[in-house]
């Protein structure tokens, strides 16, 4: 397979189509619903574009689903990919069978990373997982994949979705405790800067290690309760940072003792 049409223009497809335009794959076409997105991405990659599902090109080997979860099983039954391609979806929580039986191979093309516009990634970096009912389209399917990634997993739907979770609380949630650090910090007079060295070196320590588990610290897992009330004192007021404070540190506590 080498001729890709992909359909979005969110972060994953612009992405995506960055990394198909930079490999010896041929990118035909981008097809967005989004025209000003649509333009954009594709003026990135470098390939032509349309929003009208009767322009969209019938000669792919392999036609990429990017769109959102809840929108993959409504576009790839109304749009009129052919029936003899290879259609993939790039869903992480979403079933293969969201895929219409028509096509003669379905597939699921998952990347496990986070995307933003406009910021440029790796992509051969990045681990994709697959999955297809059809095991003569496995070879295919997985020599497609691995020109634009080094790490190239199999993985059936459940697999896929404990995967997509795991990415969840990394990644997702992760982030969103930056955000709350950043406001504890701005409410010290502060900004997000003075917190970025500990963020770096947490990550790169988790990265080197066995497990995240066995560089832990922090007053939760040595069981500092005088420290963690000051804490809870200073988050006064704001039940739900207090909330989640306990919460977490009771589950450190917990999850440290067991070692």
């Amino acid at each position: 397979m080498k001729r890709v049409v992909i359909i979005g223009s969110g972060n994953l497809a612009e992405a995506l189509a960055l990394a198909v335009a930079g490999s010896d794959l041929e990118l035909l076409q981008l097809f967005a619903r989004n025209p000003e997105r649509g333009g954009v991405v594709a003026g990135l990659a470098g390939c032509d574009w349309t929003s009208n599902p009767e322009a969209l090109r019938r000669d792919a080997d392999i036609y990429l689903i990017a769109v959102s979860d809840r929108a993959v099983a409504e576009v790839a039954s109304s749009l009129p990919i052919p029936e003899r391609a290879a259609v993939a979806h790039t869903a992480g929580s979403v079933p293969l069978e969201a895929l219409p039986e028509r096509f003669a191979h379905r597939a699921v093309f998952y990347p496990m990373q986070t995307f933003t516009k406009g910021r440029r990634v790796d992509f051969s970096a990045i681990p994709v997982f697959l999955e297809t009912a059809d095991p003569g389209f496995r070879t295919e399917l997985e020599a497609f994949a691995r020109k634009l990634s080094r790490t190239v997993r199999w993985a059936d739907s459940a697999r896929r979705g404990k995967v997509h979770l795991a990415a969840v609380f990394a990644c997702n949630f992760v982030n969103h405790m930056y955000a709350l650090g950043e406001e504890v910090v701005r409410s010290a007079g502060l900004d997000f800067e003075v917190l970025k060295p500990l963020i770096a070196e947490t990550a790169a320590k988790a990265c080197d290690a066995r497990s995240p588990r066995d560089v832990q610290t922090g007053p939760a897992v040595r069981n500092d309760i005088p420290t963690q009330e000051r804490h809870l004192a200073l988050l006064d007021g704001n039940p739900t940072l207090q909330e989640i404070y306990t919460q977490i540190s009771q589950e450190i506590w917990k999850t440290s003792r067991k070692r």
